[in-house]
């Protein structure tokens, strides 16, 4: 049976949200002509040839590790620009790329600090990491997600215990000589249109890793999670918007 739980689909119902916390991050990017750059969880491959475009590279290469993800990828890629299956916490840290890029793929990788440390080792000399992860780890979705796996026999995973505070990011980016960095927490406010449709959107992103694990016990975890979370929420039907604020980590550092 396939591990792979990641449904495009599902994931695009919230396109334009999603999308935005990649536009911000793209802003810190400096252009890097006739450079490498890798974008680590590209995904379905729109926002990374838009990357590839910005980023004035000659060389750009998306790594997923969903191949349902990754099959979308293969209408946007060109000459300069193409995507592989893999995955991201193996990138050779063999100091060749311009721009180490990942969007939204960080929060499911273990123990930072080394993981920066091999992000780093794969820049050049004046290379650039730029990096955005959810840091909404005390909101409902994920705390009743947590509690409810742990009900059913799952190690707790939804706190994503490896996001460091940001504090802690500015430090670790200036141990590792990146003499130029932004570090910021940034709140995106999205109007969705119920309380209900918060579980739409974390079946995108969140629940995929519940799906894998559970198994035949998802469907329970589900219906247990979406009584629980609609009463932590308040379950106000399609009669008025839900506000949904949600916080993200934007990280970039240059090498000096």
């Amino acid at each position: 049976m396939s591990t792979d739980t990641w449904n495009p689909t599902v994931y695009d119902r919230f396109k334009q949200e999603r999308a935005q916390p990649f536009h911000d991050l793209l802003v810190l990017v400096e252009v890097v002509p006739g450079g490498r750059v890798v974008d680590l969880g590209c995904g379905s491959g729109e926002l990374t040839a838009l990357l590839h475009a910005t980023s004035q590279a000659r060389e750009t290469l998306g790594i997923d590790a969903s191949a349902a993800m990754l099959e979308p990828a293969a209408a946007h890629a060109r000459d300069g620009l193409r995507f592989q299956l893999g995955d991201i916490a193996e990138l050779a840290p063999d100091g060749s790329w311009d721009l180490v890029f990942a969007n939204a793929s960080l929060q499911w990788l273990p123990d930072h600090p080394e993981l920066f440390a091999g992000l780093r080792a794969a820049l050049r000399r004046g290379g650039q990491l730029a990096v955005q992860m959810p840091a909404n780890f005390d909101h409902p979705t994920h705390t009743v997600a947590d509690a409810i796996g742990s009900e059913l026999g799952m190690t707790p995973v939804a706190r994503f215990e490896s996001i460091l505070p940001p504090e802690r990011y500015a430090l670790l980016l200036d141990d590792l000589g990146f003499a130029a960095q932004h570090v910021r927490v940034q709140v995106y406010v999205h109007h969705l249109p119920s309380t209900a449709a918060v579980l739409e959107w974390v079946q995108g992103s969140l629940l995929t890793r519940f799906r894998r694990e559970l198994g035949e016990r998802y469907a329970e975890f589900l219906d247990r999670y979406r009584e629980a979370l609609l009463a932590a929420l308040g379950d106000r039907g399609g009669e008025r918007l839900y506000t949904f604020a949600f916080k993200r980590l934007l990280l970039w550092g240059r090498l000096g």
